[in-house]
């Protein structure tokens, strides 16, 4: 077996992508998108009809409604192609509203059952502020599954769990590109990969305690810079993945070892749930969760109103 078959042997395979074309020959479970994805996707001409459709079938519809639709549009036909479910998101300029997130995850679902698309299927993926995960409580009890994206850091997976969130994608790249940059010239690379790598370690941390009390909520490594730290991660609930690091797992004959192992797992003390002071209080304390955080809703906003701007121009075109 090469070593993406391996891979799926202790750890469930995630495409990490919104060019749903390459999904059939990786046969990845689930999928996951987001706005630089699917902006990135809407620019090659074999996506393209996909947002004329959606803003030819409502011309008048607001331009946000418009963004959503083609969101779905890209959900959809993913989940032609994978068996599981495709993980959406909200717009990142709602983190910091619950209100208005639960009131924007409610319409992704209707939108994804009027095309017929069950919501066992969809993940609705939020940012996991502390606003965030308040509105991923609301949305679990009513049956809508959430992934908390943008998770950095044990205090978010800790109040996420508390939150009943079906998923969460701590981020595995972003952390070690943090701590890489922090460090500057004095950086060692060798001495900070594997199991040393920090967001290898990050992941790590939270999926022992997962496990070591039981907690149901699924941990889906996210955002990772080469294979080795996918390796390094082998055993982890879920692991979500680039076509291109997908393309070199599948082209290698490396073995591959599970590393984390349920039943390897020491016990450890419970650590109480968090309220909204203390959840903040050590987000705050921590410099790299709160500027990584920070960074990537910024970076989502960007890439949602790009894809505003689109939607925009081909409202012109075909009017």
């Amino acid at each position: 077996m090469n070593a993406l078959e391996q891979l799926r042997q202790s750890s469930t395979v995630v495409a990490d992508t919104g060019d749903f074309q390459q999904l059939a020959q990786f046969a990845p479970q689930d999928a996951t998108t987001n706005p630089s994805l699917v902006l990135k996707a809407v620019h090659m001409p074999a996506y393209q009809p996909l947002l004329a459709r959606s803003v030819r079938d409502e011309p008048a519809a607001a331009t946000d409604d418009i963004v959503d639709r083609v969101l779905i549009a890209f959900g959809c036909e993913i989940l032609k192609l994978v068996p599981g479910r495709v993980s959406t998101e909200v717009d990142a300029r709602l983190s910091f509203d619950t209100a208005a997130t639960v009131a924007r995850a409610r319409r992704l679902i209707a939108a994804y059952r009027a095309a017929g698309v069950e919501p066992a299927r969809v993940l609705i993926k939020i940012a996991a502020t502390w606003e965030g995960i308040q509105a991923a409580r609301v949305l679990e009890a009513e049956g809508i599954h959430t992934n908390l994206t943008l998770l950095f850091a044990l205090p978010q997976a800790i109040a996420c769990a508390d939150a009943g969130v079906t998923l969460i994608s701590p981020f595995v790249g972003r952390i070690y590109d943090w701590h890489r940059n922090a460090a500057g010239s004095a950086w060692d690379a060798d001495a900070n990969a594997g199991e040393r790598d920090p967001g290898v370690q990050s992941v790590t941390r939270i999926w022992r305690h997962f496990r070591a009390h039981g907690i149901t909520t699924e941990v889906m490594a996210a955002s990772f810079r080469h294979v080795g730290q996918i390796l390094a991660l082998a055993g982890c609930d879920l692991l979500t993945i680039s076509p291109g690091l997908l393309a070199e797992l599948a082209a290698s004959p490396a073995a591959v070892p599970r590393v984390l192992d349920p039943a390897a797992v020491a016990l450890e003390p419970a650590q109480a749930a968090l309220d909204e002071s203390r959840f903040r209080l050590d987000m705050n304390r921590d410099a790299m969760a709160t500027e990584k955080l920070a960074e990537g809703i910024r970076q989502f906003e960007a890439d949602a109103l790009a894809l505003e701007q689109l939607v925009e121009a081909e409202r012109l075109r075909i009017a």
